[in-house]
């Protein structure tokens, strides 16, 4: 059985960072009206809002090596990725158009087929593990499905950011939902969107300890700790190991394009092989094919989803919205 998700929508990025603060203005395409927009980096913490009249200074000092992600109600997010911070950026925003007509769900079929929806909805874009069991979204209401029409293809569209309350891990999240598409008849999947982390709950300081044991589990084995690990050239003592279709195994050498980005001794560095890979992590098996010659990651764990870079099969793939970590995060020690 095949599955494929694209979790947030990214590209691949050569950001000049001259300045430690960005300065624009996020105006309607056609109009030219200003937008009152979320300017952030996606899967962080780091963020802020325009004003009225569009504009906005952001500080990306901590996030110069990811892209900047400009979401608004109603709007497609835009995704920055080759932009230079010593002028002003001017950023256009398309409106939605939903493929659907607004249907309203009173008939007792139709609440049935809605309950039915929601919940295949929040098992496929949150997952199925023990944290996504215990996510909410707050504002199911915002959320609606293709009730007249492709019955073979559930598709889910919100009219508003998608507000989430994870409870096991401790984090308060928005996700800007832009497309989500789940094919009944393989049980394949595609959604793409962007997310800010808004609040960490682990401050408290009764419910910290066990945030950490849960946020470590999710961790451990993830894209996130894949990516560090192979950043650092430390695969083997992480507890992973990669081979190709032919059941060799391969070193960091065999799977990483490496080299000197700038003057300061900054390495940039692609996941890239000829033929699909398979990663194993104690008894977990993930499979990625590759979509892109080449995958843009970084020290953080980041990697480059643009354009379904990479396909995911296994278990790193049952990980998601639901088990996602800030980049900022770390293991306690």
């Amino acid at each position: 059985m095949k599955k494929f998700i694209l979790i947030f929508l990214f590209a691949n990025f050569n950001i000049v960072a001259y300045n430690q603060v960005i300065k624009g203005t996020v105006l309607e395409n056609k109009t030219n009206s200003p937008i009152f927009a979320a300017i952030y980096f996606s899967g962080t913490f780091v963020g802020t809002l325009s004003d009225l009249n569009g504009n906005f200074e952001l500080d990306i000092s901590k996030n110069a090596s990811m892209p900047l992600t400009i979401s608004s109600i109603g709007y497609y997010s835009v995704t920055l990725t080759d932009f230079l911070t010593y002028k002003p950026l001017i950023i256009y925003m398309t409106p939605k158009v939903y493929e659907v007509k607004e249907v309203v769900v009173s008939s007792k079929s139709l609440v049935k087929r809605r309950i039915a929806n929601i919940n295949l909805f929040k098992k496929v874009f949150l997952g199925s593990t023990d944290n996504a069991r215990n996510c909410k979204i707050i504002n199911e209401n915002d959320i609606t499905f293709n009730y007249d029409h492709d019955r073979d293809t559930l598709k889910a569209f919100a009219s508003k950011p998608i507000l989430i309350d994870n409870r096991s891990l401790g984090y308060k999240i928005t996700y800007y939902l832009d497309r989500f598409e789940y094919y009944k008849k393989d049980r394949s999947m595609f959604f793409a969107g962007s997310l800010i982390f808004n609040e960490d709950l682990a401050i408290d300081e009764t419910h910290k300890g066990l945030y950490e044991i849960r946020r470590k589990e999710a961790y451990l084995g993830s894209r996130m700790h894949f990516f560090r690990a192979l950043w650092a050239d430390d695969l083997e003592s992480a507890g992973f190991r990669v081979k190709n279709s032919s059941d060799k195994y391969l070193n960091y050498n065999d799977i990483v394009e490496d080299s000197l980005s700038d003057s300061l001794n900054n390495h940039t560095k692609f996941l890239k092989y000829s033929k699909n890979l398979s990663i194993l992590y104690d008894i977990r098996l993930t499979n990625i094919v590759f979509l892109k010659e080449k995958v843009y990651f970084d020290k953080e764990g980041y990697f480059d989803q643009t354009g379904m870079s990479i396909k995911w099969e296994g278990d790193m793939l049952d990980k998601r919205v639901g088990d996602m970590l800030p980049y900022t995060y770390k293991i306690e020690q």
